[in-house]
């Protein structure tokens, strides 16, 4: 059956603040195979624990009625989220499922990269559009330390070139930054992938959750980052590619490609925000440091006409924008934790 068009955008949904409904990000597990201390610190999330009850997830069924919903409601990009996404069972028959959706314009998939030396080809025959792994430093035992003692930094490397291997162009290396921790990985890291189609992203280490000990002080502005990479090799500003685009983007000045920075902390994006997420259990999440999220599991017998219109009533009632409001009181509120809901 041939999916109704997307709403015009006259009538697409747009929350308190005028903003539209353009991204979506689903969490298709909520476990992960690494401990990152920012992430899902392992004191605070033994194995096993701190996770939804596994038989609430979302079917494959599920999650593709919800972006049908979605894109009727202006969703043009999609991307795969966890946890670690690699972990849920035949995640390439979800990928082949969104990637025909009518609408879809992205269809990304943010990964730890441990296991994607042996699903990259998988994903990329299924129709995934792009891939963004996180490294957070380029030295072994650094890595080991900054994924809990669970990572091996050959084994993401293995997975990138399979990647690479597998046609996939222009791949983000999401970094986070934390003072004091992996400040002197910058440089290294910008050196690997210069003259590469490939653009590493630094992102200023967050208040997401409630358990991963976050202090302004541990906060490395994205300004001084980009002024000591500039000192090495000069950039040049690019204007963003689309309106509430998340990294700002700048150029090598002698062509060698182009790195990005995230930075929710000093130079707050909320005014643009146009991303919703999805978690494992069907949970929609209107902001990445909410407090709570919406059930928004399809009911038995909803179309999606009525579930379309069900989560437009969620987002006409947002007023999200954490960021622009930080201070003491909201970062000591409790919010949802950042593996539950990706990135």
């Amino acid at each position: 059956m041939r999916m109704p068009d997307p709403l015009p955008l006259a009538a697409a949904p747009r929350d308190r603040l005028g903003r539209p409904l353009h991204d979506l990000r689903i969490s298709v597990i909520e476990t992960c195979n690494f401990r990152c201390p920012y992430c899902m610190p392992a004191e605070h999330v033994p194995d096993g624990e701190g996770a939804p009850d596994r038989a609430r997830r979302l079917s494959f069924d599920e999650i593709e009625r919800l972006a049908r919903a979605l894109v009727r409601l202006g969703v043009r990009k999609l991307r795969l989220t966890g946890g670690e996404p690699l972990l849920r069972k035949d995640l390439p028959a979800l990928v082949a499922r969104l990637a025909v959706i009518p609408g879809v314009d992205d269809l990304a998939l943010t990964t730890n990269g441990s296991l994607l030396a042996r699903q990259a080809g998988a994903l990329r025959e299924a129709g995934l559009h792009r891939l963004t792994i996180s490294i957070d430093s380029l030295d072994p035992a650094r890595f080991r330390i900054l994924t809990g003692g669970r990572g091996e930094l050959d084994q993401v490397l293995a997975g990138f070139a399979a990647a690479e291997a597998a046609g996939f162009t222009a791949i983000k290396i999401n970094c986070v930054v934390q003072r004091g921790v992996n400040e002197d990985d910058v440089l290294p890291l910008v050196e690997r992938f210069r003259g590469t189609p490939h653009v590493v992203r630094f992102i200023e280490f967050m208040d997401v959750g409630s358990c991963n000990g976050w202090r302004p002080d541990r906060v490395v502005p994205s300004a001084v980052l980009r002024d000591r990479i500039h000192a090495r090799w000069p950039l040049r500003a690019l204007s963003p590619g689309y309106r509430g685009e998340v990294a700002e983007r700048y150029a090598f000045a002698d062509g060698a490609g182009e790195v990005g920075f995230v930075s929710s902390v000093s130079e707050p994006f909320c005014g643009d925000c146009h991303r919703a997420r999805l978690s494992a259990d069907g949970q929609l999440f209107t902001c990445l440091f909410a407090g709570q999220g919406h059930d928004v599991r399809p009911l038995p017998g909803e179309g999606e006409e009525a579930l379309a219109a069900r989560i437009a009533q969620v987002w006409r009632r947002r007023t999200d924008r954490y960021s622009e409001l930080r201070g003491p009181r909201s970062t000591a509120a409790k919010k949802i934790e950042m593996y539950l809901i990706g990135g």
